[in-house]
């Protein structure tokens, strides 16, 4: 008879599932599952959610005043040009008929204020920087002449106005600096 301490005692083997798992840790992830999960807290879920809605506004609302801007500056980058053709026509003519009250330079002449103050109403505005110092971001130089009485850098005669839209440079202004 083999005594005691010969003898090696086997421990039961750990059952299996179906799947090949221990039957113990097959047990405690279903336990794991049907525990209550920890309940969410919905005031900061809500504050976090009205958060993120008020963020996508705000974001939708840039969009929407970028598109205005871009929108608004195709059309003044169409219509500026026939302006300043109405600008040249009306020089045009008033110079050869030697009257400016002439009724077609007078019809014409309507037509282009009706034209200046609806881009004035859609925010767009023309200036006329004479007198002013030369700003490359807001005028383009075109020429340099010396000028009596002006200091150099001085703009001394404007070609053609430049237009703004808000603080945006849609087209600098065409200037003559003093030299």
């Amino acid at each position: 008879m083999p005594e005691e301490r010969d003898i090696v005692k086997e421990q039961p083997a750990a059952e299996e599932s179906a799947a090949g798992e221990p039957v113990e840790e097959a047990l405690a992830e279903d336990a794991a599952v049907e525990a209550p999960a920890e309940e969410p807290d919905w005031k900061d879920l809500a504050l976090r959610k009205a958060a993120e809605l008020e963020n996508v506004r705000k974001q939708n609302a840039q969009r929407v005043q970028k598109a205005s801007r871009d929108g608004m500056r195709r059309v003044a980058a169409e219509l500026l040009p026939a302006l300043d053709d109405f600008e040249r026509a009306l020089a045009h003519a008033e110079a050869e008929e030697g009257d400016e009250e002439h009724h077609l330079t007078a019809g014409i002449r309507l037509v282009q204020q009706k034209m200046i103050d609806a881009l004035r109403r859609a925010g767009i505005e023309a200036y006329s920087p004479k007198g002013e110092p030369f700003d490359p971001h807001l005028h383009e130089a075109v020429a340099q002449q010396p000028a009596d009485g002006a200091e150099p850098g001085t703009i001394v005669e404007v070609y053609s106005a430049g237009y703004r839209y808000g603080d945006d440079v849609l087209r600098p202004a065409k200037v003559v600096v003093a030299g």
